[in-house]
Formats: structure tokens, C-alpha cells, sequence
């Protein structure tokens, strides 16, 4: 028989948790979210469906962007046990300077459409964390604006060669005359891949006013007050444009470029030249000789070509091609700072990340993108004792490898 008795005060007392609510509503919905996965849940439910599956979504089927992430999911960790790992170091460099994590915030196109607060935004977020941010030809914020909201940033600036090339030079003149360090020359796209929920949603830059566009705007009111409130969607580095993001792409980028133009921007360019989207190994080799300081693996988040090369896997045989002479960097697929310490761990030397970012941007303006770094800062400081290691330095193919 359980002998039961009513609790006295003095042993309820101790139990009681009880926190005073959070007024701010953002707050609150922001300290719901644990993960990059959290966050993505609360995007989804606060942004029209168009938008969030402009970020969410990927080329033709998507199996590139699946296969990246199952890439991921199938990294094994070797803990070592027994180490001292009451303090963990997660500096690195990365393009020769430093920098407080092991990841830069990737350059993303029309970012003001996620949320108003946009690019700026997302450079103070990088600028506080003391990590990298790129800005995008495509972005939705001057090179000179997002500058002047974070002056003490690390800012690269990401380049689409044009079909006018007059027009090209004068970006990587004001890049340069407005302090960005670093110039990411974007290769894996001469023309728009097939973007099928971009399609089938009929989005257009900016969204346009349809019934079925203001039959959404009634779910998401505040993404819409948002954007009818304040300055225009606009674009960094050209005029006004009302169509697709296809189109915009197959108009105005160049389908000729070649590896003259990395040779070009190199004479052009004195400071770290990065070539993004670089899907076999020997690409990557080739760029190194043409001067290249570093090569982004990457094949743009599954939104190009369905199919291509799964990041992870193309490591070993880019890190043999580049050896020691240029930094690899590496994008697609990573959700958690788990996955950015198995791809240091099987040869990476920093990783880029830009949906986890935009989850949280779409969550909570600036405060969101705060969050998705805290969130990874955690994640990689946690793995990283879990596996018995003290600094981003020691992270070596010992300590990962991919289940086959």
C-alpha cells in the first residue's frame, strides 16, 4: 500500500518556477527556438509562403540540397574521452585574419524581402560575433549602406560578373573604395537554375500585389505592414526590377564567364580573391594557380544544378587538388554547429552558412540572425567538448568520418 499525504508548503516552495512572462513579443518567440530547426518553424509561420520557400527551397527536385544534409546526418564522431575541456577556443583565421567562429555569414540575394531590417542588419550580427559577412550582387542594401551600419565588420563583398562588364568594374571599384576586404567571385551560375516552388508560388522581385499574394498577406500581416511601411525593395548594385528571379538572372548575368575572368579580377582585385561554387576538384586546383586565395565548395544550396556534387563528399579530393597553397571554404546543407565542426574535422578550413541566418532573420529581424549564431556558437563549443577537443586546431580527420 503507498501511504500518500498532502504536501506541505516547505516542499512545494523549492519547486516553484515561476517567471514573469516576456512582454516582448519577439523575446518570446525567439527564446522558443533551440535549433536551426526552431527557428526555420517559426520562419515558416511568420513569412508568406512565397518568400519562405524562396529560401527554404532548392533546384528541380531538390536532391542536391537532401543529399547534402543526409551528407551531414551520416558524419560519425570519434570522441577521445579523459581531456580537459573546461575551456574550448573556437577562433580561427580565415582569408588570413582572425576570427572569433569557425563560419562566415554567406552572401544572400534580396534579403530585405525576408525581413525589412535586411542586410545591415545582419552585419551587425556579424560585426558583434566577430565573424564575416559577405553582401550580395543580389542584395537589397548599397555596398556603401551596409558599410556604414557596421564599420567594425569583416565584410566581403560577392560578385556576379554582368554581361556589361563596364558595369562589373565599377562594382569591384566601390567595393574597394568602401572598405570590403575581401572580393567572392560567384562561378556556378550562368543562368538561373530551375527554382519550381519559385514557379509554382509566381514570385516576383519584389512580390507582387495578386489576390492570391494578398490572400496570403492576411495570414502574415506584419510581413506585409513591414514591407508596405518602409523604404521600397530596392537592389545594392542596379536599377528596379519587376519579374522574376529567373529571369533577372538569365537578362543580366554573363554566361561567358570563364577562367579569363578570374585572371582579370585578380589583376584587379588586391586583396583576397574567393571563388564560390567551385563542384569538382579540378576546378579547384585550377583557380589556385590562377591566384585564387581561397575556393568556396559549394553548389549554391542545392538552387542551381539537381544533382551536382555533394559538398562534403568532394572534400578529401579538393583539399589533395589545393593542398596547403589556398583556404577551402564549404556551403550547402549545414543546419547546426555540429555540421560545421565535421566538415573543419574532414578538412574544411571554415564553413559558410546563409539559410540558418535567414530562419532567423524571418523569425526576428536582427535579433533573430543573433540567435542562429548564438545557437551554432553553442552547438560548435558542445561538440567540440563532447569530442575531447580543445581548440578549432585539433580538429582533424581522426575525430570524423562519413558512414558509407
Amino acid at each position: 500500500m503507498v501511504r500518500r499525504q498532502l504536501p506541505r508548503w516547505s516542499e512545494l516552495r523549492p519547486l516553484l518556477r515561476i517567471e514573469p512572462p516576456k512582454l516582448d513579443l519577439t523575446e518570446r518567440r525567439l527564446a522558443r527556438a533551440h535549433s536551426i530547426g526552431d527557428l526555420r518553424s517559426i520562419a515558416r509561420r511568420r513569412t508568406p509562403r512565397a518568400v519562405f520557400d524562396y529560401t527554404d527551397g532548392a533546384a528541380e527536385g531538390e536532391t542536391s540540397l537532401l543529399r547534402a544534409r543526409r551528407a551531414f546526418r551520416n558524419v560519425e564522431f570519434h570522441p577521445s574521452v579523459l581531456r580537459d575541456v573546461s575551456d574550448v577556443d573556437t577562433t580561427t583565421t580565415i582569408l588570413g585574419r582572425p576570427s572569433a567562429l569557425p563560419f562566415s555569414l554567406a552572401p544572400t540575394g534580396f534579403t530585405r524581402m525576408m525581413n525589412h531590417e535586411g542586410e545591415p542588419a545582419v552585419a551587425r550580427v556579424a560585426e558583434k560575433a566577430g565573424i564575416p559577412y559577405a553582401l550580395s550582387t543580389m542584395g537589397t542594401t548599397s555596398l556603401e549602406d551596409t558599410a556604414a551600419a557596421a564599420p567594425d565588420a569583416r565584410k566581403w563583398f560577392q560578385l556576379y560578373v554582368w554581361r556589361d562588364r563596364a558595369a562589373s568594374r565599377d562594382l569591384v571599384q566601390r567595393a574597394k573604395e568602401a572598405g570590403y576586404e575581401s572580393l567572392i567571385l560567384t562561378v556556378d551560375t550562368p543562368v538561373a537554375g530551375a527554382r519550381l516552388r519559385d514557379l509554382r508560388n509566381g514570385l516576383t522581385i519584389p512580390p507582387a500585389l495578386t489576390l492570391k499574394t494578398i490572400a496570403d498577406g492576411a495570414m502574415h500581416p506584419a510581413w506585409w505592414f513591414n514591407l508596405l511601411t518602409t523604404e521600397p525593395l530596392s537592389f545594392a548594385t542596379f536599377s528596379r526590377w519587376e519579374g522574376t528571379v529567373a529571369e533577372l538572372i538569365n537578362e543580366m548575368f554573363d554566361p561567358t564567364l570563364n577562367f579569363g575572368d578570374v585572371e582579370w579580377l585578380r589583376e584587379a582585385w588586391d586583396g583576397p580573391l574567393v571563388i564560390k561554387g567551385i563542384q569538382n576538384a579540378a576546378d579547384a586546383g585550377r583557380v589556385v594557380e590562377l591566384g585564387a586565395d581561397a575556393v568556396i565548395l559549394s553548389n549554391h544550396g542545392g538552387r542551381q544544378l539537381d544533382r551536382a556534387p555533394t559538398m562534403l563528399e568532394l572534400l578529401p579530393a579538393a583539399r589533395e587538388a589545393v593542398g596547403d597553397r589556398a583556404e577551402i571554404l564549404l556551403d550547402t546543407g549545414i543546419l547546426s554547429g555540429a555540421d560545421i565542426v565535421a566538415a573543419l574535422a574532414l578538412g574544411a578550413d571554415s564553413c559558410l552558412v546563409g539559410r540558418a541566418y535567414l530562419y532567423g532573420l524571418m523569425a526576428g529581424g536582427q535579433r533573430g540572425v543573433q540567435r542562429a549564431v548564438d545557437i551554432l556558437r553553442t552547438e560548435i563549443v558542445r561538440t567540440m567538448q563532447l569530442l575531447g577537443v580543445r581548440s578549432v586546431g585539433e580538429l582533424d580527420s581522426s575525430h570524423a568520418a562519413l558512414r558509407r
